[in-house]
């Protein structure tokens, strides 16, 4: 499917890098390259064990005022390259999702024809660009491209256009002296959302996931057999949802959960656990029946939820749910939070334990 052609483009772990001439070598200080490098593991979640390396950096030909360079991950045996550019004062940060794109001209209908070309994208698949506003940094503006497919399949992706206008990457500039941890805490509700645990506990995580992700269904029985029970009254567990464009039935799910939660707060966690149980038997025939079945064991009257999900009245809150999770930078599932710290997936059965214990104990 395109779309998901696109999301794969858009992996952390980019393996083409910009087809640009580079120039001489700019150098950054090591406190400038520690500082890049910190900032690029806290926005993806990326444990303190995984090594990355950001390697020489070349003045950019796109972008007056900014280098080019590629990270490198090692992850046991995995290892992988992700293109990047910086500002030469290392405030900007660009993390680029694809070769950047040459532009004959800046127009809309330019860029739609080159994108279509680059990724070879059916005629029938609607592609619109657009939205564009300046950027925190002088060097490019920012805007939006949308892929519809027609089947129900629509992905935004943000993307950066060159000042002089011929050349755009599908890509997102961040500001390096943002505090992401403290971002998070200010963008992440805790008001009106399904909740288990104490308010007051002293550590808090907030999940984003979708229904139909099985990492999200092995995180979500862990967090409910292995770490709840740990920790009892010391944790609260907010639940989000993030259904993602490429899945046929996590959407209506998510709109079920919350339908949940509307009508009974109760019944929201022990629906949300029975769709985990049974997400390899759901599929888009039996997904209605299936979701009323659920909520009628969550103790949900039938009637009541099938009002809801048919009007899809809860809706409006998985749509704010995912625009909160855009704002602090989730882009994949599941997508964890602990005070404030993210953390994607589950690393190993030791990692949740171990920074709960270290907030428990005073750390960050």
């Amino acid at each position: 499917m395109l779309i998901l052609a696109l999301v794969n483009a858009q992996r952390i772990y980019a393996q083409n890098s910009p087809q640009v001439t580079p120039a001489p070598t700019a150098a950054l200080t090591d406190a400038q390259r520690d500082k890049i490098l910190a900032f690029f593991r806290t926005h993806n979640g990326f444990r303190d064990d995984v090594k990355l390396s950001l390697g020489a950096l070349n003045a950019s030909p796109v972008a007056p005022g900014f280098m080019e360079g590629v990270i490198t991950l090692v992850d046991g045996a995995k290892q992988a390259a992700q293109p990047v550019m910086v500002s030469k004062d290392a405030r900007y940060f660009i993390v680029l999702q694809s070769s950047i794109i040459e532009l004959g001209q800046s127009s809309n209908a330019a860029m739609v024809s080159r994108i279509h070309e680059t990724f070879k994208i059916p005629a029938s698949t609607k592609v619109a660009v657009g939205g564009f506003k300046p950027s925190p940094s002088p060097a490019f503006e920012e805007g939006t491209l949308t892929v519809d497919d027609g089947k129900g399949h629509k992905r935004d992706f943000p993307v950066l256009l060159s000042r002089d206008g011929k050349h755009l990457m599908i890509g997102e500039l961040y500001d390096l002296a943002v505090d992401l941890r403290q971002q998070a805490l200010r963008n992440i509700s805790l008001r009106d959302v399904p909740t288990q645990g104490p308010a007051n506990a002293p550590v808090t995580i907030v999940e984003y996931a979708d229904l139909e992700c099985p990492t999200c269904a092995h995180v979500h029985e862990f967090l409910e057999t292995q770490v709840v029970p740990r920790y009892g009254t010391k944790l609260r567990v907010v639940f989000k949802e993030f259904p993602l464009p490429m899945h046929d039935w996590s959407l209506t799910a998510a709109v079920a959960c919350q339908c949940a939660y509307e009508i009974n707060h109760d019944a929201y966690v022990p629906l949300r656990t029975a769709i985990f149980r049974n997400q390899q038997l759901i599929n888009i025939v039996n997904l209605r029946e299936s979701l009323l079945s659920f909520g009628e064991q969550a103790g949900l009257d039938r009637v009541q939820l099938a009002g809801c999900l048919d009007a899809k009245s809860s809706l409006p809150r998985v749509e704010r749910d995912a625009a909160e999770a855009k704002r602090v930078g989730v882009d994949r599932t599941p997508t964890l939070f602990f005070n404030g710290k993210m953390v994607v997936g589950l690393p190993s059965d030791d990692a949740y334990f171990q920074i709960i214990d270290e907030i428990l104990r005073g750390g960050k």
